[in-house]
C-alpha cells in the first residue's frame, strides 16, 4: 500500500507537468554522476521515498525492489536469503534505479552484461502520468504479460529518466557463497591480458572478471568465483579503516611478480579469499583510485597513516558530495568506454601518449557481445530495439576502459579538445562510451551515434516529448568546463567571499570537504525567489 500511494503521488505530479508541457528532472537523493546538477524543487519529481526491498522470492531467485534501494541494502536483503544479484555495481550507494537507467556494470558483467540485462521488468510512470510495466524480452519470466512493452524496457535502460520515472524493478538473483576466491594473473602487455581474459571467461567456474592496468607492461587480470567458508584460509578484507585499498594491494602483487604467460593459465600469481561483500565493494574506499588525486590536490602525503586518518572522506558517497559542491570534477577526464577487444592493444598504445592521457591505473572489464543496453547498445526501428549486424558494438566482445584522472590542461579549449579526441578515437575503433560520464559530442554527432529517429519515436509513443532529451541530460555545457568559476553564488557576504576566493587554491577544495563533512542535500540547487514563485 505504501508503494502504491507513493507511485500515485508521483503519477499525479508527472501528469501535472505533462498538462503544462513542462520538463522535469528526477531526484533520487544521491548520485554517482560527476555532472553538475540542474535540479531544483520546482522542476523535480522526487522518488526519494521509494527505497524498500518489497520481496525476495527464494523459489524464483528474484527480488522486487524500489528504485532508490542502494546496492549495499539490496545485497544485505538478498544475502539474508542466501542469494546475491547477478550484477552488483561496485559502489554501495549506487541505487538499483540509477544502475538500470544509467549504464552500470561490474566484474560479473563479462558473463551477465550490464545491470539492465539482469532486470526482468520495470514499473514506470510515463510522461503523461500513466503507470505501466515494461518487460525484458530476452528472459523467460514465470508469466506472460501479453504486451511486454519491451521497446520501452530497452529504451528506458540507459536513457537517464528521459522516457519516464522508474518506480519498481524485478531483479534476478543467484545462490550466494560467503567468500570469493580471487586469482591474480600478472601480464606484461595487453595482448597477453586479452588472452587471459578470454581463457578465464571460457572457464564456466569463473563468475567475476576484471583487470587493472598499471602501465603498458604491467596489467593484472583478476578472475574470481564464489566458494564456501573454509577454516583453512584467512579472509582478506577491503572495507574496514585498517584495510588496504584494493588497487594498492593488487599493485603490490604486480610489482612482486614477473610472470611468463606463454603457456596460459596454469598457475595464478596470487590468490585471495575475500568475503563476498568486501569483494563486491572493494573499490568503494578510494573510488577505485580517484581519491588519491585529492591527496595530491591538498599536498597531503599519500600513505597508510593519512589514508587511515582520512578514511571517512575516502568512501565514494562522501567523495562525490565533495566533487559536486567544489566543482573539481570539471578539471578531470571522467570517461568509461568500450572498444572491441581486438583493438584493446591499439587503444592502450594511444592512451599511453602524453597528449592523449598517459595516466595509470586504468580499469578493464570485458563485456559480452550485445551487453550494452538501451540506446548505447542497439539501434531502433520505429521505436523497437533490434539487433543491427553492421553495428560493431552489438556483435563484438567489448573491453571496457575506465579512464579517470586530471586533464592535461584546465584551459577550456584544451580540455574539450582532449575529451573530443578520446571520443573520436573510440568511435573510430568501433566502440561506444557510456553516458554516465562526461559527454562532449556536438548534438548532430551525438544523434548520429545514438539514433535520434528511434529515440524520438519512443518519446512520442510514450508521451515523453516534453521531458529533457538524452542529449540535454548528458551533454557538458560551457559553464561546466574548467577555468574561472562560471556559476552563480548566493547573495550576501557568503556569496561575496566565495566569489572572491573560489578560484584561489585550495578554497573550493576545502569548501567541498566542509560540505561533505557537514552532509545534507547537495543535489537540489537553491532557488531564487522568482523560481519559487514560478
Amino acid at each position: 500500500m505504501e508503494h502504491s500511494t507513493a507511485v500515485q503521488e508521483i503519477s499525479v505530479r508527472v501528469a501535472d507537468f505533462h498538462r503544462r508541457q513542462l520538463p522535469f528532472r528526477i531526484y533520487h537523493g544521491a548520485t554517482n554522476s560527476t555532472r553538475p546538477s540542474n535540479r531544483s524543487l520546482s522542476n523535480t519529481v522526487s522518488t526519494e521515498a521509494l527505497s524498500h526491498v518489497l520481496k525476495v522470492d527464494t523459489d524464483c531467485c528474484t527480488a522486487i525492489v524500489e528504485p532508490n534501494v542502494c546496492m549495499d541494502a539490496l545485497l544485505a536483503a538478498t544475502q539474508a536469503h542466501g542469494l546475491v544479484p547477478l550484477v552488483v555495481v561496485e559502489f554501495p550507494n549506487i541505487s538499483v534505479g540509477g544502475a538500470f537507467s544509467g549504464t552500470s556494470g561490474e566484474s560479473s558483467s563479462f558473463r551477465e552484461g550490464f545491470f539492465d540485462h539482469t532486470v526482468n521488468w520495470v514499473e514506470i510512470v510515463l510522461g503523461d502520468g500513466q503507470v505501466v510495466k515494461a518487460y525484458n524480452d530476452r528472459v523467460n519470466t514465470h508469466s506472460d504479460p501479453g504486451d511486454k512493452r519491451s521497446d520501452l524496457f530497452w529504451g528506458a535502460a540507459s536513457s537517464f529518466g528521459t522516457l519516464g520515472v522508474v518506480t519498481l524493478l524485478e531483479i534476478r538473483l543467484k545462490k550466494a557463497q560467503p567468500l570469493v576466491e580471487l586469482q591474480y594473473y600478472v601480464t606484461s602487455n595487453m595482448n597477453e591480458a586479452v588472452r587471459v581474459f578470454q581463457e578465464a571467461g571460457d572457464d564456466p567456474a569463473t563468475e567475476y572478471l576484471d583487470g587493472i592496468v598499471y602501465s603498458r607492461s604491467k596489467i593484472v587480470v583478476c578472475a574470481g568465483k564464489q566458494v564456501p567458508q573454509s577454516s583453512n584460509v584467512k579472509p582478506r578484507n577491503f572495507t574496514r579503516r585498517q584495510d588496504d585499498w584494493f588497487y594498492l594491494h593488487v599493485e603490490r602483487i604486480a610489482q612482486s611478480k614477473t610472470s611468463d604467460r606463454e603457456n596460459s593459465l596454469r598457475m595464478p600469481d596470487a590468490v585471495d579469499y575475500i568475503p563476498l561483500t568486501d569483494y563486491l565493494f572493494r573499490y568503494d574506499r578510494g573510488g577505485f583510485w580517484v581519491a588519491r588525486y585529492a591527496f595530491r590536490y591538498f599536498c597531503v602525503p599519500f600513505n597508510f597513516l593519512t589514508r587511515w586518518l582520512l578514511n571517512r572522506f575516502m568512501h565514494t558517497k562522501v567523495m562525490y558530495h565533495a566533487l559536486h559542491v567544489s566543482g573539481l570534477a570539471r578539471r578531470y577526464i571522467i570517461q568509461d568506454v568500450g572498444v572491441p577487444i581486438s583493438t584493446a592493444s591499439e587503444f592502450l598504445d594511444w592512451l599511453d601518449r602524453p597528449e592523449n592521457f598517459a595516466q595509470y591505473p586504468l580499469w578493464l572489464c570485458p563485456l559480452p557481445p550485445g551487453s550494452a543496453g538501451g540506446l548505447e547498445g542497439q539501434s531502433m526501428n520505429n521505436g523497437k530495439a533490434v539487433d543491427v549486424e553492421t553495428q560493431k558494438t552489438h556483435k563484438t566482445q567489448l573491453l571496457n576502459f575506465g579512464i579517470w584522472g586530471p586533464a592535461a590542461t584546465i584551459d577550456p579549449a584544451g580540455f574539450v579538445a582532449q575529451n573530443r579526441q578520446l571520443e573520436q578515437k573510440v568511435h573510430n575503433l568501433g566502440g561506444k562510451k557510456w553516458l554516465y560520464a562526461h559527454t562532449y559530442y556536438a548534438e548532430e554527432e551525438f544523434w548520429a551515434i545514438y539514433d535520434k529517429p528511434g529515440y524520438d519515436s519512443l518519446r512520442n509513443k510514450y508521451h515523453a516529448q516534453h521531458l529533457p532529451s538524452l542529449f540535454d541530460k548528458v551533454r557538458v555545457r560551457e559553464s561546466d568546463l574548467p577555468g574561472a568559476h562560471r556559476g552563480e553564488f548566493e547573495t550576501g557576504w557568503k556569496g561575496s567571499v566565495k566569489r572572491a576566493l573560489w578560484d584561489v587554491w585550495p578554497f573550493c577544495g576545502l569548501y567541498g570537504v566542509y560540505k561533505a563533512w557537514r552532509g545534507g542535500d547537495y543535489l537540489l540547487q537553491k532557488e531564487t525567489p522568482r523560481q519559487k514563485a514560478d
